[in-house]
């Protein structure tokens, strides 16, 4: 069964380009366009095994998002990815602090996206 990831992101255009990149890996996608509907799919019974999360969004940013999914029963060991433009270093060690399993600095390509998912995500 193909694993399942759900992407986070404010941008139509982002999420439509990593949908189409990951499919075409053969993986199943969730998306949300912010935190707090990412949230409400969790707390409504979406269970990824990978979560790849924007930080700068509106309503819930990234940072808010993976701190309240870390405290849902069942997501303590899912790998959380922060894809984002921000690579300033006070935000990835927080980020790391809160739980994210790594940070990827937009724009990352297709296959580069893939084998950093396929290192992070066993069985994938």
């Amino acid at each position: 069964m193909a694993k399942t990831i759900l992407v986070v992101d404010d941008s139509a255009t982002m999420v439509m380009s990593l949908k189409a990149s990951l499919e075409l890996a053969g993986f199943s996608v969730e998306t949300a366009a912010d935190g707090k509907l990412a949230l409400d799919k969790l707390k409504g019974g979406v269970r990824p095994d990978l979560i790849l999360t924007d930080i700068n969004m509106p309503n819930m940013g990234g940072l808010d998002f993976i701190r309240a999914a870390r405290a849902l029963p069942g997501l303590r060991f899912t790998p959380i990815l922060a894809l984002t433009t921000e690579s300033q270093q006070a935000k990835r060690d927080e980020a790391k602090q809160i739980g994210a399993t790594g940070w990827l600095v937009k724009p990352v390509g297709g296959a580069d996206l893939v084998k950093v998912i396929r290192q992070v995500l066993p069985g994938a």
